[in-house]
This record gives C-alpha cells, structure tokens and sequence, in this order.
C-alpha cells in the first residue's frame, strides 16, 4: 500500500498517572499481556502497511525496549517499525510541543515516506482495518481524512466534535465543546450516517478518532507553513475552509483510554460474556512480545468472570470481575474483585524468596489474606500479608506515600512494596 504510518507516542500521560510515573503512555500494560503500543503497530500490520514511525519523548526506555524486541521484520521485507526519539539540534531546541509539532520536527525523516500518511495515536483501544479508510480517502480526492465515531451527546464534551455534509465533507470543527448551542449547532445530519449504511440510533454527533490520513504534500505543506502544535486544536480546524477535508465514519469499538478511569472501564468491559471489545480474533490477532511462558497453575481456587494471563501461580484465592496479568502469583485466602492486577516481568526462586524473608520484604505478587477491589496493581508489585486494598474512607482522589486514587480508583505504582497489615 502506498501509505505510510506515523504513531504519536504521546506526551507526559499525566491524565493516566501513576501508570505513567516510569514509562509512557503507549508502553502501559493492557488486557493482561499487551502494552497500548500493540494496538495501532497490530491494526498496521494487518492493514498492510509496514512503513511504520513511531514518535517518542517521555520515558521511553520501556518502550523502546519493547518495541525493538518484538517488532522486526526479515531481511527480504521493505517493512519497518522505526523509533523516532525526540532529539535537540542545531535547528531544533525545544521538545514536541504537541502532536502537529511532533510530526514537524520529525519531516525530515519522513521524506521516504509513501504519497499518505496516516497518523496514529498510542493511547487508543480499537480493531480497525486502515485500508478501508485508505480506500475511502483515494476515492474521496481529499487532501485529509479523519476517522470519525457517531456518539451520543453526552459523550461530545471531551472529544473533539465535527460537522460533515451529505457528501461526507467536513464543514466545521471545534474540540471538546461546553456550551450547549454550539452542540445543538453540531449535531449530525441523518443523510451522513445514509452515505455509509451506519444506523444512527440514539448518536447525534460525529467524534475524532485522533486518526488521520494525510496526502504526503499536504502534511508537509501544511506543518511546514505554520507553527501550530496541535492537530486536533488548531491544524485540523485550520484546513478545512482551505483544503478538501473528509469524514469516514467508523462504526466499531473505540476507546481513548487515557484516563485511569477510561483505562479502569475499558478493563471491566474485557471481562463481560460477550465484551463490545475483546482480544479473541484469530484472523486478526493483536501482537506482542513473545515471552513463552508456561501455562498458569491455579490450585484450589473460584475465579468468576475474569482473564488470566499465562504463567500465573494462583494458589487458594477467590477471583472475581478481575485481569490478572503476566506471571502474578496470589498466596492463598486472597480475595480480588473488580481489579487489574499487571503481574510479574520475572520470576523468583525459592532461594530469592528466602533472602526476602530474612529482609523482612514481601514476595513479588499478592500475599496471603489479602482484599484488593475496585484497585490496579501495576507490574513488579510487592503486597503483604493481609493487606486491605479496599479505599476504607471512600476517597474519590488521593495521593498516599505508596499509592495514589483517582475516581475512586486505587492505583499502586509499579514496583511498590506495601508492608504486611496495611490497609487502604
């Protein structure tokens, strides 16, 4: 395909914070074994585009290291999955100030690119096969595409909001409207859900996706002409009394999950019978690390509407509404419910965890008696023996010595040791 992919790595992440404390947004874990980066690498991939930059800046070494390690095509492959780090020269000082301009201090790299662009977010949680868009934009003529979701309105608030014609073109942008005439002025005609056989039902709104196809020329002009830092904010509203700029309606799952919120709900929905979103699709796989780990061990345990992950050790424990990660261990009594615990990036030996008794430091992965609900344990995590991760005080948002609570979330940060007794 004549199209080339450039993927924002996203800036500091602080919406999905303390997930993104020691690494980027598109390196946080998801569904138990994937990173956010798997995603839109994975929707390339099956797309058939295999020109693939991906632009970082914020913590990265996570996620260039996960990237390097299992992105590599063959020596008889044109393909490539290229970092591209945000760098100071001689010409260029300032970091990426935003998406428009983390593209723009990249153009020289991409003057190898194919005739279109399609730029990618890392934080997005979605299937999608980037040739039908592709399709749709050649046959269009349009100089920029967006991928576009029909929402409700209640939803129109944090996203950006566009208004498309009959014929699928894009008349009016503005992002994450408040006031309620500007919404009743964007609500969507019925004729553009007709143009692509989409019913409408209760969805009166058309949404950025973040997504975007650009002709090569265009993108280069464009950024090249301007200072503007933001595609969303100021480049895309900019274009389109200018430039011919389309809308292709995408009626699948899509989530921006850059909230610990979003991210928490997007994990809840996984675990449903028969989940909006899932990871099961064999024709379609979402890629990842190959770490060949054995099959998990679950001794004497109930585990109720939940995913496991491979090479886990779940001895005597009740699990309920939970994702339990790559080689978690749970010691027996433990109780999870409603919660995402990450897992283990290693395992320890007996030998290891004796040296922890006489430390007086608890093993990697959940101890014994231990309550955790409604609670995201991140990777590498050390929880004591009855230790209650419960939000006792029903606190919306906090910040403690080893754990933080957003909407009414607890998150224990990667690497953390909680001591024995301790209750939240």
């Amino acid at each position: 395909m004549r199209l080339t992919a450039v993927i924002l790595g996203g800036g500091r992440g602080t919406r999905l914070y303390p997930l993104t404390k020691l690494r980027s947004k598109p390196a946080v874990p998801i569904g138990g074994k994937f990173r956010l980066i798997d995603i839109p690498i994975s929707n390339c991939l099956h797309s058939d585009v295999r020109k693939i930059f991906i632009l970082t800046q914020f913590n990265t070494e996570s996620l260039h290291r996960h990237i390097t390690r299992t992105y590599q095509f063959d020596n008889f492959s044109k393909g490539f999955v290229r970092i591209l780090a945000a760098q100071q020269t001689d010409e260029i000082q300032e970091w990426y100030q935003g998406t428009a301009d983390a593209v723009r201090k990249n153009l020289r790299y991409l003057h190898s690119a194919d005739d279109h662009i399609i730029i990618l977010s890392g934080d997005h949680l979605y299937r999608m096969d980037y040739r039908k868009f592709f399709d749709y934009h050649l046959t269009t003529g349009a100089d920029i595409s967006i991928a576009v979701k029909p929402i409700e309105e209640h939803q129109a608030k944090g996203l950006g909001i566009l208004k498309a014609n009959s014929e699928g073109e894009i008349t009016e942008f503005i992002e994450k409207p408040e006031d309620p005439e500007i919404l009743q002025k964007f609500k969507a005609e019925p004729e553009i859900f007709y143009l692509f056989d989409i019913h409408q039902g209760a969805r009166t709104h058309l949404a950025s996706m973040g997504i975007y196809i650009f002709k090569k020329e265009v993108l280069f002009d464009v950024l090249s002409s301007s200072e503007h830092e933001d595609f969303g904010r100021e480049i895309i509203p900019q274009c389109i009394n200018k430039l011919k700029v389309a809308a292709y309606l995408f009626d699948g799952y899509w989530e921006d999950i850059g909230t610990i919120k979003a991210f928490f709900d997007a994990h809840m929905e996984l675990i449903q019978p028969v989940p909006k979103f899932d990871f099961y699709d064999e024709e379609h796989p979402f890629y990842t690390h190959p770490r060949y780990l054995p099959p998990s061990k679950v001794y004497n345990c109930q585990i109720h509407r939940s995913l496991m992950a491979e090479g886990c050790i779940l001895l005597g424990s009740i699990i309920e509404n939970s994702i339990i990660g790559i080689r978690s261990f749970v010691e027996e009594g433990a109780l999870i419910q409603n919660s995402i615990i990450m897992g283990n990036t290693r395992y320890e030996t007996l030998e290891t965890k004796e040296q922890n008794t006489r430390q007086n430091i608890p093993n990697l992965g959940i101890g014994h008696h231990c309550i955790i609900r409604n609670a995201i344990v991140d990777l590498d995590c050390r929880i004591g023996n009855n230790v209650h991760l419960i939000n006792k005080d029903k606190k919306s948002y906090y910040d403690g010595d080893f754990y933080n609570i957003r909407d009414g979330i607890i998150v224990i940060p990667k690497n953390t040791v909680i001591p024995d007794n301790t209750i939240v």
